[in-house]
C-alpha cells in the first residue's frame, strides 16, 4: 500500500513538472512590439495585407494577423520593421518562406518538391472522368 502511495505521489510531482513550463509560457504578457503599428497608414496597409497571406506556425489555421501566439507576434514586428525599411512584400514573404518553409505561406508555389500536390487531384479526376465516360458508353 505504501509503494503504491509513494508511486502516486511521484506520478503527481512529475506531472507538475511537466505542466508548470507550458503554463508560464501561456502566461507571459504579449510583446508590446506585436501589436504596434506602423505611423505610415500605406505602410500598414502594406504590412496588414502581407500578414493575412501569412500561416501562423503554431496556430496553422490562423493568419499571422489573427494569432496571438508569440511566434506570430514576432512574425509581425518583423513585418511591419522591414515594410518600414522599405523592403518589397514579396521579397519579406520570400525571407520568411526561406527562414520558415513553404508551409508558412498560404499562396502555394508549384516546385519539385510540390508538383505532384498540384498534378494527383488533376490524375484523380481525369481517371474518374475516364471512368464515368466508360461505363456511360457501355450502358447505352
Amino acid at each position: 500500500m505504501m509503494a503504491i502511495l509513494r508511486m502516486l505521489g511521484i506520478l503527481a510531482a512529475l506531472s507538475i513538472l511537466f505542466v508548470l513550463p507550458s503554463r508560464a509560457q501561456d502566461s507571459l504578457p504579449p510583446a508590446p512590439f506585436a501589436y504596434t503599428q506602423l505611423s505610415d497608414p500605406e505602410q500598414e496597409a502594406k504590412a496588414q495585407a502581407l500578414m493575412e497571406t501569412l500561416r501562423c506556425l503554431k496556430c496553422q489555421s490562423q493568419s499571422i494577423a489573427d494569432s496571438d501566439a508569440p511566434m506570430a507576434g514576432d512574425m509581425r514586428h518583423q513585418v511591419r520593421t522591414r515594410i518600414a525599411a522599405g523592403e518589397d512584400p514579396e521579397a519579406i514573404r520570400a525571407w520568411l518562406v526561406d527562414r520558415y518553409g513553404d508551409y508558412v505561406s498560404y499562396a502555394p508555389v508549384v516546385s519539385e518538391t510540390t508538383w505532384p500536390l498540384f498534378v494527383i487531384p488533376l490524375l484523380i479526376v481525369l481517371l474518374a472522368g475516364i471512368v464515368l465516360w466508360r461505363r456511360m458508353r457501355a450502358r447505352g
